[in-house]
């Protein structure tokens, strides 16, 4: 391992420090009073999996210039004072995801605990999958 490197799951303990991150029932009390709940899974992971209904579909790899306020690709809506939570499958990538939100001054970005698979497992509603 090069000097200093870090592994990937050093890299995700330290993102996880940050975050405040949410339970399923929490993530759904959040997005009810403003929160905004975004899956940023590929378009097949959500097709073999399902979706959240009401959840912004921006896929991860352009979620930081959606969400930074300071960005000609941002959102109407992106703001500083944003709540942002984030989902992936298993709430991995969305750590990280939320993690970099945070370090372009979205403070109040977040993950939900568990994913996708966290959230149909509550009973939470889903739509679609195969």
């Amino acid at each position: 391992m090069s000097a200093g490197a870090l592994t990937i799951d050093e890299v995700l303990a330290r993102a996880r420090t940050r975050l405040a991150r949410l339970s399923p029932a929490q993530a759904r009390a959040a997005v009810d009073v403003g929160a905004v709940l975004v899956d940023i899974r590929p378009a097949a992971q959500r097709a073999a999996e399902g979706e959240i209904p009401g959840a912004l579909i921006i896929e991860r790899n352009v979620l930081e210039w959606r969400f930074d306020p300071a960005s000609k690709a941002r959102l109407p809506f992106a703001s500083y004072d944003l709540r942002v939570i984030v989902v992936c499958s298993e709430g991995y990538t969305s750590s990280l995801a939320a993690a970099a939100l945070q370090e372009l001054g979205i403070y109040q970005a977040t993950d939900l605990a568990g994913g996708f698979r966290a959230w149909q497992a509550a009973g939470l509603p889903v739509t679609g999958g195969s």
